[in-house]
């Protein structure tokens, strides 16, 4: 007689049924929900392109990590990201449900063409600034990334942006920058023209990180910070209207345009930033009045 039977048993059959379940739930691994993501209920507001602040809405039990730095979740469950100027390929989000279970979804990143300008008649110690002024250059542009490492856990950013100024669009996001015929980096923001003193006002609510009134390159100098990495930050100022420490709604004056630093004419240019991500401000505005 065999010692045991080929056929076990229902009681055995739901015993051994029964450990195998414990054994696969103690082995599988934590990648292995195709539903966090339902759990997580993750949606964004806009498709995933070169340049954008995406926003997000999630369980604000979730954590994100997009392409591997954490994007914080408001109590709320607002979210954000950047996507840069020359990111192509696709962008990976590890979504961690509140159990503990993780999944990676991946989204294609659109691209965009992206113009040339040229610009000429700037001094030319501002194209090829010497040794000296160039040290100086990396001491302003180091302070600058400094407070834009910032992650408040406010989303102001989730309000609706306004234009911080009225205005000509002169310069565009992404744009290749030509000076007196030589390349240079990319334009890695929006220029509004307009006569000098013109008021600029917040275009979000935020919280005044930064004032400087004659660095080189830029000149007056006001960084906005709007939670979550995201900030603002507004460059060649005639007059600056706030201090460090301020909390500022959107609408509320913080400076007046200004032909300061190296440009060609009195304008505001405003960058916007996840962290060390360039963005491009233009898509959160009203469309109307563009």
């Amino acid at each position: 007689m065999p010692i045991f039977d080929s056929c076990p048993s229902a009681p055995v059959r739901h015993l051994l049924l029964a450990a195998a379940a414990t054994l696969l739930a103690t082995t599988a691994p934590a990648f292995a929900s195709s539903t966090v993501a339902e759990r997580c209920r993750l949606a964004l507001s806009v498709p995933v392109e070169q340049g954008r602040l995406i926003l997000g809405r999630a369980d604000p039990a979730c954590r994100i990590r997009v392409g591997g730095r954490e994007a914080r979740v408001s109590a709320d469950g607002h979210f954000a990201f950047g996507i840069g100027r020359d990111a192509t390929g696709k962008i990976e989000l590890e979504l961690t449900d509140a159990a503990g279970r993780r999944t990676v979804e991946s989204r294609p990143i659109a691209t965009r063409r992206f113009a040339v300008q040229r610009i000429d008649g700037v001094p030319p110690a501002m194209v090829e600034p010497p040794p000296e002024i160039a040290a100086r250059i990396a001491r302003e542009r180091a302070a600058i990334a400094a407070v834009r490492a910032r992650d408040d856990d406010r989303a102001d950013f989730a309000e609706a942006f306004i234009w911080p100024v009225r205005g000509r669009v002169s310069g565009v996001y992404g744009s290749q920058r030509v000076f007196n015929g030589i390349p240079r980096a990319p334009h890695m923001g929006l220029d509004i023209a307009a006569p000098t003193g013109t008021p600029i006002v917040a275009p979000a609510p935020g919280i005044v990180t930064f004032v400087q009134p004659d660095q080189y390159l830029n000149g007056g100098v006001v960084v906005l910070d709007h939670g979550h990495g995201i900030s603002s930050t507004f460059i060649h100022l005639h007059r600056i209207d706030v201090a460090v420490g301020d909390r500022v709604a959107a609408g509320d004056p913080i400076g007046q345009v200004g032909a300061t630093g190296r440009t060609t004419g009195p304008h505001l240019h405003w960058g916007l930033n996840w962290f060390d991500v360039a963005l491009d401000p233009w898509p959160l505005l009203p469309a109307l009045r563009r």
